[in-house]
């Protein structure tokens, strides 16, 4: 096996680990002692791949993105519009158990400013384009009428972060009182969201999650 490989395969035996921990015991609990028993790599192996479990996480949630894009499934659709495919991607990627909860246990690392810098240019560099394209994609059908398709690409991925009281400290009032205001927002834009039952559910659940995360 040639040395590239064995460095891939123990990379991914760390992140496969780690995702496990993070599940069971949670982020703050699981420690590189544990990773390092899970994997059975030695520690000199595991500090070869990343510095800390804030790496870890940071590497788990990209290859968890890439592994199942749903961005990728979306484009295969040739029965939805653009607006059905936005719609679609997001309860597609709310029923992935796995990657919610590795996502939720990620949360409170993003307190430190560098973690919260990297995961909003990971966004960036990855999620606009791909939301960039289905926006046009409605235009283009009708089915999304905006002149801020550009705007909303860069705007959608940053969402989450907004409802996260450590980032942007806020009561449960006014959290709710923000989702009215991004779902009106959206509206405005041309881009109906949250109209569709489902997806407003979904972002309640959402608010109701980080919240019992938070305290």
């Amino acid at each position: 096996m040639k040395q590239e490989e064995k460095s891939l395969l123990s990379r991914n035996k760390i992140l496969e680990a780690s995702g496990a921990l993070f599940a069971e015991k949670g982020f703050d609990a699981t420690t590189m002692q544990d990773i390092i028993l899970r994997s059975g790599l030695s520690k000199g192996a595991i500090y070869h791949h990343f510095r800390s479990k804030e790496e870890i996480m940071q590497a788990l949630g990209d290859k968890m993105f890439f592994d199942n894009n749903p961005f990728d499934e979306i484009r295969k659709r040739t029965d939805l519009n653009g607006l059905q495919k936005i719609r679609k991607l997001l309860k597609l990627n709310q029923s992935d158990t796995k990657r919610n909860t590795i996502n939720m246990a990620a949360i409170p690392i993003l307190k430190d400013p560098r973690i919260l810098a990297a995961a909003v240019e990971s966004n960036r560099r990855v999620l606009t384009p791909l939301w960039l394209e289905l926006l046009e994609e409605g235009k283009a059908d009708g089915s999304i009428n905006t002149k801020y398709a550009k705007e909303l690409s860069e705007l959608l991925p940053l969402i989450n972060f907004w409802f996260i009281p450590s980032i942007y400290p806020a009561t449960v009032e006014e959290m709710h009182h923000k989702l009215i205001f991004v779902k009106e927002v959206l509206c405005k834009m041309g881009l109906p969201l949250m109209e569709d039952d489902d997806i407003k559910e979904m972002a309640e659940k959402f608010i109701t999650d980080i919240v019992k995360l938070e305290g």
